[in-house]
C-alpha cells in the first residue's frame, strides 16, 4: 500500500516453524491431509538477453527524444531490468552508465569488479576505482569516451544524494537532470514475458492462499499465519515472499497495529501478500471470516467487491488513471462512506502500478492524468475500514491489453468461497 511496506511485513513473520507446526497439527484435528506445495515455477521462461538489449535500443530512443545524453542507475531493479545485474547498495558506487549512444558501462570498486563481471550478462566494459580514488571521475571518463563532453545526465530516480554531489564535484559540465522519462518510459509498459511471470507471480501467491485459508483455526496469531503463508509461497516457488495478517477491530488499521490479535470465532480476517518470480512481483489481498459471516460483514465486503470491479470496468485504454479512483470512491461515497479519503470509507488510493518494484508509477488516485495503455499493470484493492469494527480489503492485479484490462488472477464472487481463481 505504501513504500516500506514490504519491511515492515518481514518483521511481523517470525516464529516460522511455530506456524507451520500449528498448521499441520490443525490438519490432522480437523482430519484433513495436509496439502502437498510444490515448486511451479520450473516452467517459466526468464527474460532475455536480447529483451535487455531492446530495452537499452528503447531507452537511448527516449534519451534522443528528451535530450539526455546519458542515465545513470545504481545497483536495484532498475540496473537488472536493464542489464541483468543483480548487485546491491553500499557506501561504495557502483553504477551503469547508458549513454544515448553506444555501449553500456558500469563503474565499481577495484574489489569488486570480478564479482560484477560474473553478475553481467552482456558488455565489457567495466572502470574500476581504488579507495582512494574518486568513482565519479570514471563516470565522467566514461562519458567523455562515448563522446559526450558536455550535456544533461539523467539520474534514475532511487539514485542517492551523495552520487549528485560526487557528480557536480568531480564533473561540474554535465547538467543533472531526471531521467524518469526514460526509466519510466521503457518500465511502464510491460512485455508478454513480463505479464508471463507477474502471472506466475500471481499463481504462486493464490495457491498458497488456498492452503492458508483451509489452515485456519482458532488462537492462532498474526505472526503464525504469516510465517504459514510466507513458508507457502516458498514451497510454490516464490521468492522473497511476504505478508500481513489481520485480524478483527485491528483489520481497519491497513498497515496492522500492535495491538495483541489471534482468531477468534465471526472474526475478520485480512491478509495482504505476495512474492516474487524471477524478480516481478504479485500483490494480493483477501478478507475471510473465521466462521459463519455477520449480515454487516456481509454487506460491507460485498460493497467492497463491487468497487473493485467498478475499479476494472473503468480501467479502459486512454482512461485517465485518476478516474478509476474517482470511479469507485464515487459509488461508495453514494452509501454513505467517505468523503473523499475520509472513514469509515476507503482511505488510501484505489491502486498502485507493479511490475519488478511491488509500487510503481502511476496510481490509480485522485488526480492523476496519466492515461491508461496497453501493457501497464496495476493493482486493484479497494477497501473500507471501520474503526473499533474491522475493515475489507480485496487486492487483485490486472494488466492493459489493447482492449482493456485482464486480470492476473481473478477476485472472488462470494465470501463463502473467498480465495478466487487464475486469470
Amino acid at each position: 500500500m505504501t513504500i516500506g511496506k514490504r519491511e515492515f511485513l518481514k518483521l511481523s513473520g517470525a516464529t516460522a516453524a511455530a506456524g507451520v507446526l500449528l498448521s499441520a497439527c490443525n490438519d490432522k484435528a480437523n482430519g484433513k491431509a495436509p496439502m502437498s506445495l510444490s515448486d511451479i515455477t520450473h516452467d517459466v521462461q526468464p527474460i532475455t538477453v536480447e529483451e535487455r538489449l531492446s530495452r537499452i535500443a528503447k531507452a537511448q530512443s527516449l534519451m534522443a527524444e528528451n535530450d539526455i545524453a546519458a542515465i545513470i542507475v545504481e545497483p536495484g531493479s532498475a540496473m537488472l531490468y536493464f542489464s541483468g545485474i543483480s548487485w546491491r547498495r553500499s557506501e561504495r558506487l557502483t553504477a551503469l552508465i547508458i549513454p544515448r549512444e553506444g555501449e553500456i558501462a558500469v563503474v565499481t570498486p577495484y574489489f569488486e569488479e570480478p564479482s560484477v563481471r560474473e553478475s553481467m550478462t552482456f558488455g565489457d566494459d567495466v572502470r574500476s576505482w581504488h579507495e582512494h580514488e574518486s568513482p565519479f571521475e570514471r563516470v565522467a571518463g566514461v562519458l567523455k569516451d562515448r563522446k559526450m563532453q558536455s550535456g544533461r545526465v539523467g539520474l534514475e530516480e532511487t539514485v542517492r544524494y551523495f552520487v549528485v554531489e560526487g557528480m557536480r564535484q568531480s564533473a561540474p559540465q554535465y547538467e543533472l537532470s531526471s531521467a524518469v522519462p526514460v526509466t519510466q518510459g521503457c518500465r511502464m509498459y510491460k512485455s508478454a514475458n513480463e505479464i508471463s511471470l507477474m502471472k506466475k507471480a500471481g499463481e504462486v501467491t493464490l495457491r498458497a492462499y488456498d492452503h492458508v485459508y483451509e489452515s485456519l483455526a482458532a488462537g492462532m496469531r498474526p505472526a503464525e499465519l504469516v510465517a504459514l503463508m510466507r513458508d507457502a509461497q516458498a514451497a510454490l516457488g516464490g521468492s522473497d515472499a511476504w505478508s500481513m495478517a489481520l485480524f478483527g477491530p485491528a483489520s481497519a488499521y491497513p498497515h496492522g497495529t500492535s495491538q495483541p490479535q489471534q482468531i477468534e470465532m465471526g472474526q475478520i480476517v485480512l491478509m495482504d501478500c505476495g512474492c516474487d518470480v524471477q524478480g516481478y512481483q504479485s500483490d494480493i489481498s483477501r478478507t475471510f471470516v473465521f466462521g459463519e459471516p455477520s449480515a454487516r460483514q456481509r454487506e460491507v465486503w460485498d460493497t467492497v467487491r463491487k468497487g473493485q470491479q467498478i475499479a476494472f470496468e473503468t480501467a479502459l485504454p486512454g482512461t485517465p488513471a485518476g478516474q478509476v479512483d474517482d470511479a469507485v470512491r464515487a459509488y461508495y461515497e453514494s452509501l454513505g462512506y467517505g468523503p473523499g479519503y475520509a472513514t469509515p470509507g476507503l482511505s488510501h488510493r484505489t491502486g498502485h502500478g507493479i511490475g519488478m518494484d511491488g509500487h510503481e508509477s502511476v496510481n490509480f488516485v485522485h488526480g492523476e492524468n496519466t492515461p491508461l495503455k496497453a501493457g501497464m499493470c496495476f493493482s486493484n484493492e479497494p477497501g473500507i475500514y471501520i474503526f473499533d469494527e474491522f475493515g475489507v480489503r480485496l487486492e487483485d492485479c490486472l494488466y492493459m491489453t489493447e482492449h482493456g484490462p485482464a486480470w492476473f488472477t481473478v477476485p472472488p464472487d462470494s465470501l463463502d468461497d473467498p480465495v478466487g481463481r487464475l486469470g
